[in-house]
């Protein structure tokens, strides 16, 4: 790392899975960072940009000017995304063109102190922490800004992203509410969550959806059935349900079915038979289980959609916008004031420099006592028991 005269270079980088509006984290850590006469560089598409600059034609670390950053929020990240960048489990092809993973770490902070790195912001989701972590106590001098559109990680009120998934999750539900009107069946649509509701949860409430199944609580279809049939037996013809990703059904028979060899050597998750191709397939399992446990159970069709991974897409919200910003800027921020291997956490109305031990191996859930689940019952909302 380069010696300590008050200033300071400092890396950014951004880890894997898209989110829109990471430009604005970048902005606000470059306007803080221009402000005490510090360097900010980007290191391109995770640790693949140090780890790999041969890949690059001006090499895989670049300058970030704040006064030409661009700061539209339409466009992607300046910085590109790593496609999966661990740099404990690097794969590889070994000299008997075999793919293996090793352990790389090491080397990457052995180049970034070659570059004179004194610090690295991570824009990252809860692996990343992770990963992080493991390379703040080998000595990187890291600071970590929470991304999830789930908002699952623990010890932050408000991951970046989520109030832009929140609020595309709210439009298209809007949406499949005045189809089921309109065609007088039940909409059974799947949003992201695998394992938190907060999106569902949020978004059902703000929709007015009939019933909102996530994974805290385990879900019994013949209780959601009896719900549905109680709203619909007056002049509602029709119905919503909204299912987080990760929703567990608790009465869903498993069919038996006959695993190929290869099937199984290629995931848990992978569909199909020998003959044809395999995908590993998660999006869309939620809805179509619902969907059909629901429609053995009342004499109403229903139709299942997903949203899924579509909310990642798009322009970011005018919460997230702000929140980037005051994220890049906390993190420059967090480093002016000698922390480091913390998350920049935002807890309403402060924002506080968490460490990094207590972010990690955790899932921030909706806790019982949570308000929503209150709201939620009063619109006589379905949420399980």
């Amino acid at each position: 790392m380069s010696t300590d005269t008050g200033q300071k270079r400092v890396a950014i980088m951004v880890g894997a899975g898209y989110i829109p509006g990471i430009n604005a984290v970048v902005a606000g850590a470059a306007l803080a960072a221009g402000k005490l006469g510090w360097e900010l560089v980007g290191i391109l598409d995770g640790f693949e940009g140090v780890l790999h600059p041969e890949k690059y034609f001006n090499g895989g670390i670049i300058p970030i000017d704040p006064r030409v950053l661009n700061m539209d929020p339409n466009t992607s990240s300046v910085l590109g995304q790593s496609a999966r960048v661990d740099p404990f489990n690097v794969r590889i092809i070994n000299q008997d063109e075999m793919v293996e993973e090793v352990d790389m770490s090491d080397e990457l902070l052995e180049k970034l102190k070659a570059e004179n790195i004194d610090a690295v912001i991570s824009i990252v989701g809860a692996r990343g922490i992770s990963i992080l972590y493991q390379l703040h106590k080998k000595g990187l001098n890291s600071i970590c800004v929470p991304r999830s559109i789930e908002n699952d990680i623990a010890s932050t009120s408000a991951s970046f992203g989520f109030n832009t998934a929140l609020t595309f999750t709210i439009d298209m539900l809007d949406r499949a509410r005045l189809a089921a009107k309109a065609a007088k069946k039940i909409a059974v649509v799947e949003v992201q969550g695998e394992e938190a509701g907060w999106i569902a949860l949020q978004a059902g409430i703000a929709v007015a959806a009939d019933a909102v199944l996530i994974p805290e609580i385990p879900v019994d279809l013949k209780n959601v059935a009896t719900h549905l049939k109680k709203k619909m037996s007056g002049k509602k013809s029709w119905g919503l349900v909204v299912v987080a990703q990760g929703t567990k059904i608790i009465d869903q028979k498993k069919k038996e079915e006959k695993v190929s060899s290869l099937k199984a050597s290629l995931s848990p998750l992978a569909t199909g038979d020998s003959n044809s191709e395999y995908v590993i397939r998660k999006s869309g399992q939620a809805a179509q289980a619902v969907a059909e446990g629901l429609q053995l159970r009342i004499a109403e069709e229903t139709i299942p959609m997903v949203i899924g991974p579509w909310v990642r897409g798009g322009a970011p919200s005018a919460v997230d916008r702000q929140l980037g910003v005051a994220y890049g800027a906390g993190a420059i921020q967090a480093l002016e004031a000698g922390s480091t291997g913390v998350m920049v956490s935002f807890v309403p109305p402060v924002v506080k420099f968490v460490p990094l031990a207590e972010a990690i191996n955790k899932v921030r859930t909706i806790p019982a006592e949570s308000m929503f689940f209150q709201v939620a019952t009063s619109l006589d909302i379905y949420v399980g028991k």
